[in-house]
């Protein structure tokens, strides 16, 4: 039996997913902002449902405290990732001149 588009997407999809940098990718990033936004309006109705659970709060205040950390490593890592290729195109930029000062250097 042939596989559809279908079929393959979500195989894909979590192929994608686990391949390391592609926690930068900006449709990954919005689609986790979209599950914490989720989670955070879920929590939210729960806790006016239970007319202000306390439980509900600390899963609220755990919940924005992991959307926080998240946002943090990934400001991380695409500052390391950006410093990375700044000093990448400095090394390649010394390497490109380094033959012309050593040719001026021996006449």
């Amino acid at each position: 039996m042939a596989t559809t588009e279908y079929e393959s997407a979500p195989v894909g999809f979590f192929a994608f997913i686990l391949k390391p940098g592609s926690s930068l990718n900006p449709a990954f990033l919005l689609a986790a902002d979209c599950c914490f936004a989720a989670l955070f309006f879920v929590f939210v109705w729960l806790a006016y449902l239970t007319k202000g659970n306390v439980h509900f709060f600390v899963l609220l205040i755990i919940e924005l405290l992991l959307w926080a950390s998240v946002k943090w490593q990934v400001l991380s890592v695409s500052s390391q990732h950006s410093l990375n290729s700044a000093h990448g195109r400095f090394v390649q930029e010394l390497r490109r001149l380094s033959p012309q000062a050593t040719e001026k250097k021996h006449q």
